[in-house]
């Protein structure tokens, strides 16, 4: 069963959260301070993390920009803040999902059940991964001209949906979808981000290629001969 680690410091919360989470079939463990949390995370097999923003030692932000030196598990951000900045820098550090105060425990469960869905690993076939590119799905790392590419959890999972079907341009909505972040949460300027990180990394290795092409207006595409 999925294990869920939640880190608040406010026992009350904590309690609907587990009961919640609990009555959906997660196991939970529960810290209320940020650096006990990430030697769980470093230590443990947690496959989310909830995370408050306002801890009693470290800020949420600051737990989830250490998270990530070294792990991928997704993480959904519970904050009394609600300003759209907020929001952006969270998601922009690394969280998959960002909750406001007050909330439904039920709601943050369904976003938690449909995170896991979301990045589970998808099946897709060899015959989609061009030459160029050799992707390997259950380690999730993709080599580029021989060379592996140090992707995030994100990275990998944007540069997978181009590389699927090359020449199809995806919409930024779309690859939000991709990476597990609902579309409707109006972070599709965030890809851009992502896809400036991917594009350095790839020139890298291969200056003089521009594998992801930007159709202004529409999104991204992988175009092969570029």
């Amino acid at each position: 069963m999925p294990q869920i680690l939640i880190v608040e410091d406010e026992a009350a919360i904590a309690d609907t959260l587990v009961y919640a989470l609990q009555a959906e079939g997660f196991v939970t463990q529960w810290t209320s301070l940020g650096g006990e949390a990430l030697t769980l995370l470093e230590n443990g097999t947690f496959d989310l993390a909830i995370l408050d923003v306002g801890l009693p030692d470290i800020s949420g932000f600051d737990v989830c920009k250490r998270l990530r030196r070294f792990s991928e598990v997704p993480v959904i951000f519970l904050t009394a803040r609600s300003e759209e900045i907020d929001r952006v820098v969270g998601l922009e550090i690394g969280a998959d999902d960002y909750v406001v105060k007050p909330f439904s425990p039920r709601e943050v469960a369904a976003r938690v059940k449909a995170i896991l869905k979301r990045v589970a690993p998808r099946e897709a076939p060899a015959a989609s991964a061009p030459s160029t590119f050799q992707i390997d799905d259950a380690a999730f790392r993709i080599h580029y001209h021989g060379q592996a590419l140090s992707l995030t959890r994100h990275e990998f999972r944007l540069l997978r949906t181009l590389l699927g079907q090359p020449r199809r341009v995806y919409a930024r909505e779309q690859l939000l979808d991709a990476l597990g972040v609902a579309s409707e949460a109006g972070y599709e300027r965030n890809i851009d981000s992502h896809i400036k990180s991917v594009r350095a990394k790839l020139r890298a290795i291969a200056p003089s290629e521009e594998p992801i092409q930007t159709h202004r207006g529409l999104g991204y595409s992988y175009e092969p001969e570029a």
